[in-house]
This record gives structure tokens, C-alpha cells and sequence, in this order.
């Protein structure tokens, strides 16, 4: 048992697998709200309880501190190198570093923060959707709800194409969600 999955336990949080299906282990997972340093013990508590592993992407630049990195490793990071490639001066895009994340792994669920701060935006960063598409991959909406202590993923969207139609439903879903500082969170206000 993980000491995520034990502080879980003993906040007397419950997990939420009604949506769980086999689409969560070969997925884009958004990790919302995102307004306190504690989401992640309650979100990696939530998630292993749940069996699902997840991995996200960190720059490759915080890989040459040899204990951070084994640390954040563990954790399930997954180094991103944006630096041109020879014979270019152009980076990858982050999407594209993502997209090519899952052409590589036969199953990956990447967990993104598309708020991108613990601070208010009221604009999320619609990466997470670009890469689902591209990668052919379903949306699972994973959540924290400080109000009834309740965690997991609670719905799996397969994006449309429709992008303004699906963000509208994403966005409908995590306005229901209560986080632990509502003041630093906000659907993204393009698609409400």
C-alpha cells in the first residue's frame, strides 16, 4: 500500500469507479480542480486505490538531478524532450511530444492539469483535447470533491471532433465539482 493510498484512507476519502472502465488504462486523464498542493496525494491515492497507473509528462531538464528525478520517476513521470531535433531549429510541440507518447506505449493513462496553476484561470489550456484526438484516445474526467471527500473518475468522454461541443460537456461536468479552495477555481468561460 502506497502512502497516497494510506493518507487517502485515513482522510476518509472514498474512491468513485461507477465510470471505470478498461478505456481508463489507454487514456487522457484531466486531474481537476487543481487548487491546493494536496490534489496530489488525494488524486495518486484515488488513482492507485483505483489500480489505474498513472503517468505524466515533466520537462527533461529536471532529469539531471539524479534524486529528484528518481523520486519523480517513481511517481510516474515521463521525460519530455523538446529540444530541436539535428538538422532543425523548430521544437516539438507539447502535443505532439504527447501523441507520440501514446504511438509508443501500448497502454498509457496521462494524467494532464489543463487549469495549469493551483492559481484562478478562467481559460484552460485545451492541449489535453488535441492530443485525445490525434491520438485516438477517450477523455477520462478524474476529479477531487473537497465537499463530499469523494475522488475517481467520473465520467469517459470520446471526443467528437466537435471540440467546442465536447469542452462544453467537460466543462458542465466539473462545474458540479467542489474544490478545496473554490475561490482559485473556474470551468474554462469559453465553454459554459
Amino acid at each position: 500500500m502506497s502512502i497516497y493510498t494510506t493518507w487517502f484512507k485515513f482522510a476518509n476519502w472514498e474512491f468513485d469507479k461507477d465510470s471505470m472502465t478498461d478505456e481508463v488504462h489507454n487514456c487522457v486523464i484531466i486531474a481537476a480542480p487543481h487548487t491546493s498542493n494536496w490534489d496530489l496525494i488525494y488524486m495518486m491515492g484515488a488513482f492507485d486505490l483505483l489500480g489505474i497507473k498513472i503517468r505524466f509528462t515533466i520537462k527533461q531538464e529536471w532529469s539531471k538531478y539524479p534524486i529528484i528525478s528518481k523520486i519523480i520517476e517513481n511517481m510516474g513521470a515521463i521525460w519530455i524532450d523538446r529540444s530541436p531535433k539535428t538538422g532543425s531549429t523548430e521544437r516539438i510541440s507539447m502535443v505532439d511530444a504527447m501523441v507520440n507518447l501514446f504511438k509508443t506505449n501500448k497502454r498509457l493513462t496521462l494524467a494532464v492539469t489543463p487549469e495549469g496553476t493551483r492559481a484562478l484561470r478562467t481559460e484552460w489550456k485545451t492541449g489535453f483535447y488535441h492530443v485525445a484526438v490525434q491520438a485516438g484516445v477517450p477523455i477520462a474526467l478524474g476529479y477531487l470533491d473537497y465537499k463530499k471527500k469523494k475522488a475517481g473518475v467520473g465520467k469517459i468522454i470520446h471526443p467528437s471532433g466537435d471540440m467546442d461541443k465536447d469542452l462544453r460537456e467537460i466543462m458542465a461536468f466539473y462545474s458540479t465539482v467542489a474544490p478545496c479552495h473554490p475561490e482559485k477555481f473556474s470551468v474554462d468561460q469559453r465553454y459554459v
